[in-house]
């Protein structure tokens, strides 16, 4: 053994095992940061609750879709109806009082949107679908932007909106009835948790 190497031994030691405690440190503060305790942040000042619809089965809508003529859109399945209200009712056990829904005008936003029952529903077409017209996405996205950065959020509100918009605003693709919730801090948003009917809240 040559001199020196015992020395050198206890400090790699020491190393990994600093390491180790950092590893452990960061551990025990992920559960608090991802969110898990959705009454933490439902009633939180500053925060956004985003939604994707309920299901609603197929991609798009039909070639005929008419706004404000249900039966020309894409709609909520009797599953996507019931999960809407799964949904809404997770919510209020929460802690989410009476709040505002704001919700995109297309019917399977609107009917997630009322069937959620957490609060009376204003229809805000900054949260319409751009799906049909991509080329709309950053007129669409800067306007709901604008929108939340002058929004009152003395208490949190929910956004009832589609895939495309979110994915637009915050870089994740949601499931149908996946649930967001943004944190508003110095002009820029977010994402501090996520949950999925019937799944637990995680982090971003």
């Amino acid at each position: 053994m040559r001199h020196g190497t015992t020395c050198r031994a206890p400090r790699k030691i020491l190393h990994y095992a600093r390491a180790a405690c950092c590893l452990l440190l960061l551990l025990a503060v992920g559960p608090a940061a991802a969110g898990d305790d959705l009454s933490a942040l439902v009633v939180k000042p500053d925060h956004i609750i985003v939604l994707r619809h309920a299901r609603a089965p197929g991609t798009g809508d039909p070639p005929d879709f008419r706004l404000g003529d249900c039966s020309t859109q894409r709609n909520l399945s009797a599953e996507g109806r019931r999960q809407a209200t799964r949904i809404g009712a997770r919510l209020r056990a929460a802690g989410l009082a009476e709040t505002t829904v704001y919700s995109s005008q297309w019917c399977r936003c609107l009917e997630t949107a009322r069937l959620m029952a957490v609060g009376p529903v204003v229809e805000l077409p900054a949260l319409n679908s751009f799906f049909r017209s991509p080329g709309e996405e950053e007129r669409y996205t800067r306007a709901l932007r604008a929108w939340i950065a002058e929004a009152d959020l003395r208490r949190p509100v929910v956004l009832v909106t589609h895939q495309v918009n979110i994915t637009a605003l915050t870089g994740i693709f949601p499931a149908e009835g996946e649930v967001l919730i943004l944190h508003r801090r110095a002009g820029k948003l977010g994402v501090v948790a996520r949950f999925r009917d019937g799944g637990p809240a995680t982090g971003p």
